[in-house]
């Protein structure tokens, strides 16, 4: 991997590092000052390989946002000749459709963005409903969606051989994992599961966004211990996506 570095934000520090560390490439992070009024000042540490993948979740979307559309855009400024975004948790993928007159489609637009700034993109479990790949969101020729099934499974057989897996919704079904964020859809499938006889009940999810008071629906509803990938920096993090998204890297770089 000559002439290439991580680019990444304090936030996600771990998953930055862990991605350089599994790519054998030098790791930076980018400097963020925030004005009172709320805009942000961006640095970069230079000098600055010609291949530089940013790593970081859009978990907080306008603000993590923003400031990769500054750092990538210092990038072009010094001469780095290819971005590749890291993105496990890709935000405005929900909505693909308008479903009232003039409502943004939001997927298309943030797409359109994404290709015009980066040259690659690589997310995990997408939230593509209307569509067959992710290409057909952002316009690139080089877009992969990675699954982290394999890596749930593998945590799954080691924690809880005897499991049976459940889904909270119909779309959950191809890989029996999705986005917690309000948790009330898990918290439903929990309390459904101990009043079918489940002598215990775990959550594991791709994306652990948990806002607002989800942990504690998920707990009301009777749910033991919660998983998550490192995808969305949160304490229940037990399953590290570094090796897989190095993978995607490689691919990219070495078809």
């Amino acid at each position: 991997m000559n002439n290439m570095q991580v680019v990444g934000f304090s936030e996600y520090t771990a998953q930055g590092r862990g991605l350089a560390t599994a790519l054998g490439v030098p790791y930076a992070e980018a400097e963020i000052h925030i004005f009172p009024d709320g805009e942000r000042k961006l640095r970069l540490s230079a000098p600055l390989a010609a291949h530089v993948v940013f790593c970081r979740s859009l978990n907080n979307p306008d603000h993590n946002l923003i400031e990769l559309l500054l750092a990538a855009g210092s990038a072009r400024d010094n001469n780095t000749q290819h971005l590749t975004l890291i993105t496990p948790y890709l935000a405005y993928m929900r909505q693909d459709i308008a479903f009232h007159p003039s409502e943004a489609i939001s997927q298309r637009i943030i797409g359109a963005l994404l290709a015009q700034t980066f040259d690659a993109v690589i997310t995990v479990d997408a939230h593509l409903h209307r569509i067959d790949h992710l290409s057909q969101a952002i316009p690139l020729p080089h877009t992969i969606n990675l699954s982290a099934t394999r890596a749930m499974g593998e945590f799954i057989a080691r924690e809880c051989p005897e499991a049976l897996l459940l889904g909270p919704d119909g779309e959950s079904e191809q890989w029996v994992g999705d986005v917690a964020s309000t948790g009330r859809t898990l918290a439903l499938a929990a309390r459904q599961a101990r009043d079918a006889g489940a002598a215990a009940t775990h959550c594991l999810v791709t994306h652990g966004l948990f806002v607002g008071d989800a942990l504690a629906q998920l707990k009301d509803a009777g749910i033991d211990k919660v998983w998550s990938t490192d995808s969305v920096p949160h304490a229940s993090n037990c399953i590290a996506l570094s090796g897989l998204l190095a993978d995607a890297v490689k691919q990219i770089t070495h078809p």
